[in-house]
């Protein structure tokens, strides 16, 4: 009878369906929607999909960079920051892959982020070397950077997972463009791109503290369990 119950609950109920993949979907204009389930932090990391492998060459390409671009006169050699650009664009190859093809991983979900994090670092660590942007606020970035490295490694380890918001995906764009056009010798605009990925990233990290707070409390009261009454 109980597993009659359960079958007609699961029928009434109907499967969780995702979205359909139209072009606003595809590329990544539209990303309304809970994550795709294999990207959740119970599911098997299945680490050989087209887009991890996008994922392990971007994450190649940047000591390659670093090597290029350090051994340079003024850091601003032309294959280095054409590569910077490459392992940059491939962020956005490797989400169209995983949507395109459905190949979507719990590797993906945590290796993404980091080879951004590591890209944007290694930018900076650039700029800082040549002095290409303010040393302050690469520092500030930088440090940002990092501590979003840690805090998500400690989120993880509490059950606590940080999902990207609003601020930090805007942010992503001129905070990497930054070291980007520093290289290329467009030093206005680095400014600008700096300044404003700044403003963005450190809104999010807020944002991202404030909502990580919130789920350990649930988590915490979750595992709370009830004294029992004594007789």
């Amino acid at each position: 009878m109980r597993a009659e119950s359960s079958r007609r609950r699961a029928i009434v109920r109907g499967p969780a369906v995702s979205p359909p993949i139209d072009k606003r979907r595809l590329f990544g204009v539209d990303r309304s929607g809970p994550p795709p389930a294999a990207t959740l932090s119970d599911q098997p990391l299945n680490p050989w999909t087209i887009p991890n492998a996008i994922g392990y060459l971007r994450l190649l390409g940047i000591p390659v960079f670093l090597v290029l671009a350090l051994s340079s006169p003024h850091g601003q050699d032309t294959v280095a920051t054409v590569l910077f650009a490459v392992i940059a664009w491939a962020d956005y190859a490797d989400g169209f892959a995983a949507r395109l093809t459905g190949q979507y991983s719990r590797l993906g979900a945590l290796l993404d982020p980091v080879v951004d994090r590591l890209l944007v670092v290694s930018g900076m660590v650039v700029a800082f070397d040549f002095t290409l942007l303010p040393r302050w606020a690469i520092v500030i970035v930088v440090a940002r950077e990092l501590f979003m490295l840690g805090l998500s490694r400690y989120g993880l380890s509490r059950g606590v997972e940080i999902r990207i918001n609003w601020p930090g995906r805007l942010g992503v764009a001129p905070t990497m463009s930054a070291p980007f056009l520093a290289m290329a010798g467009v030093h206005w605009l680095a400014l600008i791109m700096l300044y404003v990925g700044m403003a963005l990233t450190l809104v999010a990290t807020a944002l991202y503290i404030r909502h990580g707070v919130e789920q350990a409390r649930k988590l915490s009261a979750s595992h709370v369990r009830p004294a029992e009454p004594r007789s």
